[in-house]
């Protein structure tokens, strides 16, 4: 399970946590305007956008699982199991299948906006990657500066949700998840008032007990409203280090350690890393479940007008700075 969310300080922030069992073998990858993407029903994009975000590699294509563009939009696909539902071709729609979505939306559109016109006449389609890559089951965010989104793709078909919250994470669908938040509009940042009764003499015994009822287990739609309420109170200064600190905090909420989601054969569900991209600097950031030093990688340093993928094999080991 996953948990992504966006950030504004002076910049705009994006990024997730990818939580499972184990990886394919995640690389950060820059994808230059020049790459062909070879669309399995509608044609090659020869010309795009250049991205940059974290990708599994298979067959020179990039499945993404979340990348931001040169215009600053971003965009991740986090699982949606048991309610996402992908239809055949259909003759009047863009027929996009599921590994494609990412690209297809950030090769072409600039902002928030641009991606709704898209979507409106969206397909998206039934066509794995291979035998080897079977479909995904997903749902996405897209956000920009301005404004976020949530894409599902259901049995009734395309469903699209203002996302005001800015934060996503796996089922229930996202609709009754922004509902669910009414249970908690009781917490707060600041210290309690007693509610309780007039006759009774109750106090805050402890800092923090205006967010008693914040739910902690590991579930989506906990961390869900976890990360709502950290992400839509959180306080931070608009310098790049103060804000990236503070965005891998937002998401530290939602942190699962190893041992604490046991998927049984003796695996366990854990954060294998989280990531956090400077959107109008197209500087991406990353951790790793072993490694908590924060690694950069800058897309404006590469050639964005090559036709080759870039890509970068994550940092996994350690690293300590000694002190003495």
């Amino acid at each position: 399970m996953c948990t992504a969310a966006t950030y504004k300080t002076k910049d705009f922030y994006f990024g997730r946590t990818l939580d499972y069992e184990f990886s394919y073998g995640d690389e950060v990858t820059i994808t230059p305007r020049n790459y062909p993407f070879h669309f399995r029903h509608i044609g090659t994009m020869t010309k795009h956008y250049a991205m940059i975000g974290m990708a599994y590699v298979a067959d020179d294509f990039p499945l993404y699982y979340e990348a931001v563009n040169e215009a600053g939009l971003g965009m991740a696909g986090l699982n949606f199991v048991g309610n996402a539902d992908y239809k055949g071709r259909e003759s009047d729609k863009d027929n996009v299948a599921q590994f494609e979505f990412i690209p297809w939306i950030l090769g072409q559109c600039a902002s928030v906006k641009e991606a709704r016109v898209l979507l409106e006449k969206i397909n998206l389609i039934n066509t794995p990657f291979s035998q080897e890559l079977p479909l995904a089951q997903l749902h996405w965010i897209i956000a920009d500066r301005n404004e976020a989104l949530t894409v599902e793709s259901v049995m009734e078909g395309i469903k699209i949700y203002d996302n005001p919250v800015g934060v996503l994470t796996n089922n229930p669908p996202f609709n009754e998840q922004m509902f669910q938040l009414n249970n908690y509009m009781n917490l707060s940042p600041q210290a309690p008032q007693n509610h309780f009764s007039d006759k009774l003499p109750l106090h805050a015994y402890s800092r923090g007990m205006g967010a008693l009822g914040l739910p902690g287990d590991l579930s989506s739609q906990s961390r869900f409203v976890r990360a709502a309420f950290v992400k839509m109170n959180s306080v931070s200064g608009d310098s790049e280090s103060e804000s990236v600190s503070q965005f891998f905090h937002i998401l530290g909420a939602v942190d699962q350690p190893r041992g604490c989601c046991d998927v049984g054969d003796g695996k366990f569900e854990i954060t294998i890393y989280t990531s956090c991209c400077n959107t109008d600097k197209g500087v991406y950031y990353y951790t790793t479940y072993d490694n908590h030093q924060i690694t950069a990688v800058n897309m404006y340093k590469e050639n964005l007008d090559d036709s080759y993928l870039v890509r970068y094999p994550l940092i996994h080991g350690e690293q300590i700075k000694m002190q003495n």
